[in-house]
């Protein structure tokens, strides 16, 4: 019997490593508090570049969502994931990922301050229309003609 850890250690983009590798320390279990924790702490992921990471934690906050918000979390989710794609060089699956978080995102109709109205997500602090032209921006980029010059800095998710 072999005495490797439960789960295989990642580089920062959520690669697997050799067992015995230094690897990124996992997630703690469980989610922060509230929607706002969980933004903030994804964002925290995110600038430091761990965004494999923050894509685990939104995954997290989408599961546990209600069913009224999930749609909202899944569409961040993979707006995320798009952006792990990218950093790992296959743009092909990025464009794809941010096509469809786009589609999430879209089903949530925006007031002139970036809230969803109508909808428990009214209650969950996310820059909608930052993060929607940020996904644009990224998805243009992607599907042009010119070349790449590497990953762009990372959306942010909180309204001030």
């Amino acid at each position: 019997m072999t005495d490797r850890p439960a789960q295989r250690p990642r580089d920062r983009l959520g690669r697997p490593l050799p067992y015995g590798s230094a690897g990124v320390p996992p997630l703690p279990e469980g989610l922060p508090g509230s929607p706002r924790a969980v933004l903030r702490a994804t964002q925290e992921l995110l600038d430091t570049g761990l965004y494999f990471q923050a894509h685990e934690l939104l995954e997290g906050a989408w599961k546990a969502a209600p069913t009224t918000e999930r749609g909202l979390w899944r569409g961040l989710t993979q707006i995320v994931v798009g952006l792990v794609h990218t950093a790992r060089g296959n743009h092909r699956g990025a464009a794809r990922l941010l096509r469809r978080g786009l589609g999430e995102l879209a089903s949530y109709p925006l007031e002139s301050d970036g809230t969803t109205p109508g909808s428990t997500a009214h209650t969950i602090p996310v820059d909608l229309p930052g993060v929607t032209r940020w996904a644009r921006d990224l998805l243009a980029r992607l599907e042009s003609d010119e070349p790449s010059n590497g990953c762009p800095d990372p959306p942010r998710l909180l309204t001030r």
